[in-house]
Formats: C-alpha cells, sequence, structure tokens
C-alpha cells in the first residue's frame, strides 16, 4: 500500500499517474487483489477487512484525484509556456473595415430624405408585369418597354427593372393619400459597358396628397435642395424628357463637378451631368391604383451613377470587381 502511494506522489505526468492507476485500481490491481480474498473470510472477519480495503482504496482514489489535478495544472502551464507568441514582433498596423461605396451612397441619399419625413418602403425582386410595368402606364404595345431590357422569368414574372413597382404597391397598401416614400433597392436590365452593369441600385421617390397640393415647382425645390445636399454648391438645371409614368417629365442636370461647368471630358464639354428623371405623376398611373382627386411628383436616380460622381470613380464596373486597391480608399 504505501509503494503506491510514493509512486503516486513521485509521477511526474498523466500517463505515468494513469499505469499507477491501473496498477492499483484496475481489474489486476493490488487493491482489486485483496478483495477478492473476501471470498475466504466470514462473519466480523469479513466485515472488517473489507472496512479497511475500501478505505485504502478511497485514500488511493483521492489521492490519484490530487495528483492529477497538480499535473493537469502543469501541463498546461507548460503548453502555455511552449505556446506563447510575443506579440511585440508584429508591428503590422491594424486594417479596418469601411462600408463600400455604393452602399455608402445609398445610406447617404436615405439619409436626406428620412430627415424630409419620407418613409422607406421595399418591395420584390422578382415583380409581376402589371406592378412593374402596365400600372405605371406601360400597356403590353408601348414602344418605351424596349428601354428597360427586361429579363423575363416564366410566365409573366421579371427581375425588376426599377424600383417603380414599390411605388405601385405602396399606393394600394396606402389606399389614400397623403404618401411620402423613396424605395431603395437592387434593380436588373440586360445590358453592361462602363456605364451599365446587368446589377445595379435605384432610389424613387413618389409624394401623393389630395387635391391639387402638389405641383413641379414643389418637386423642383425638392431635388434642388437634395442635390446641392449631395454634391455642394452646384447649378442645377430641368430639361424636358419623357417616361411613360410622369406628365411633365424632366431630366435633371447639376453643373459638372470636374470642371465647374467649364466644359471638360467628363461633361463632353457641356459644362453639365445627368444626375436623375423626375417629373408629375401621370393620371393613368392614379387610376391603375383607383385614386381619385390627387396630385403626385416621382423621382428616380441611379445610386452607382452618384457613387462615381462623388468619389471620381470612372468605370461603373471596378465597383463590382472586388479589387481591394479600389475599395480600401474608402476607409
Amino acid at each position: 500500500m504505501q509503494s503506491i502511494i510514493d509512486k503516486i506522489k513521485a509521477a511526474v505526468n498523466l500517463e505515468e499517474l494513469d499505469k499507477i492507476r491501473v496498477e492499483a485500481l484496475g481489474k489486476k490491481g493490488e487493491i482489486t487483489a485483496e478483495f477478492a480474498k473476501l471470498k475466504d473470510l466470514a462473519g466480523e472477519a469479513k466485515k472488517e477487512f473489507a472496512d479497511k480495503l475500501n478505505k485504502k482504496k478511497d485514500e488511493i482514489t483521492a489521492l490519484i484525484a490530487e495528483k492529477k489535478a497538480v499535473l493537469e495544472a502543469e501541463f498546461v502551464r507548460e503548453k502555455m509556456r511552449r505556446d506563447a507568441v510575443d506579440i511585440s514582433l508584429f508591428d503590422e498596423p491594424l486594417s479596418t473595415g469601411a462600408l463600400h461605396p455604393v452602399m455608402a451612397t445609398m445610406d447617404k441619399i436615405v439619409d436626406y430624405f428620412v430627415a424630409q419625413n419620407f418613409s422607406v418602403e421595399s418591395g420584390p425582386l422578382i415583380e409581376d408585369d402589371f406592378h412593374n410595368f402596365e400600372a405605371l402606364n406601360l400597356p403590353p404595345y408601348h414602344p418605351a418597354r424596349t428601354m428597360q431590357d427586361t429579363f423575363y422569368l416564366s410566365g409573366e414574372r421579371l427581375l425588376r427593372t426599377h424600383t417603380s413597382g414599390v411605388q405601385i404597391r405602396a399606393m394600394e397598401k396606402a389606399g389614400k393619400p397623403p404618401i411620402r416614400m423613396i424605395a431603395p433597392g437592387t434593380v436588373f436590365r440586360r445590358d453592361f459597358d462602363i456605364t451599365h452593369t446587368p446589377m445595379f441600385h435605384q432610389v424613387e421617390g413618389l409624394v401623393v396628397e389630395e387635391g391639387d397640393g402638389v405641383s413641379f415647382s414643389n418637386l423642383k425645390d425638392m431635388l434642388e435642395n437634395f442635390l446641392k445636399y449631395m454634391f455642394g454648391d452646384v447649378r442645377v438645371r430641368f430639361r424636358p424628357s419623357f417616361f411613360p409614368f410622369t406628365e411633365p417629365s424632366t431630366e435633371v442636370d447639376i453643373s459638372c463637378i470636374f470642371c465647374h461647368g467649364e466644359g471638360c471630358r467628363v461633361c463632353k464639354q457641356t459644362g453639365w451631368l445627368e444626375v436623375l428623371g423626375a417629373g408629375v405623376v401621370d393620371p393613368n398611373v392614379f387610376k391603375a391604383v383607383g385614386f381619385e382627386n390627387v396630385s403626385g411628383y416621382a423621382f428616380g436616380l441611379g445610386v452607382e451613377r452618384f457613387a462615381m460622381l462623388l468619389h471620381r470613380i470612372p468605370d461603373l464596373r471596378s465597383l463590382f470587381e472586388g479589387d481591394i486597391r479600389l475599395l480600401e480608399q474608402f476607409k
């Protein structure tokens, strides 16, 4: 018994301690062998012998557990010492992430309109023909449908070509004015070149009130303030244009932020940059959602276009190529 205790105290690692445990308490261990002698005893002698053996077994078990705790702690300390890393050897600066320029531009746009009491609405990426075209005054025979370069799915399902469908859904949900909303989101068109990608982002807005409370002058004032917020002290001009869902319609330009209106390669020597489209909502759009005796205006812009202008990015495709040399400039 004493020899087992001495071995336990002298054990230097967990493997050695486990061998001692088996030697003492295993099926062929010393203590187990002593218990086998009980079959030759009877009465008080057997009970007295069993009590002594159980005490010895409990003592050995406790000593092994105590020694095991000590050896495990030593093992952890040694492993920590062996695996320790001197952090002073590493002097590379920490690198932090940042929002993608398109998402940062989207957030800046949304923040402005939320501050102007616009709600932010969303809708499905896979639209139906009614919400994407017909309710926006684009019946099946309308030639302007060819301008959309649509990705069609089965039946009348398609990948939405603009977020204008969200405006229709918002009016259907509200049932009546007033409505003051923007619809930021992803849209899809079959186009890919230096200024177009098959997937891009838009923010479209809609304001509707009862009677004739909304006019083109309201739209003009709102857009001028918005564009100065985005681009600073720029001049803003409105040119007549055509959109099936607004009448009158306008293209909105700002004075070139590169040459300050003097004329350069970016603005093609005109001194102006086109940034968005807008107009007074066509009565046919209101008719499609059952609105009567109302007035409103709508506008839409491409977020990538704004990001390119804000950050002087010459090729739209570079925003989606994941080139770290470009993206790390926006930290």
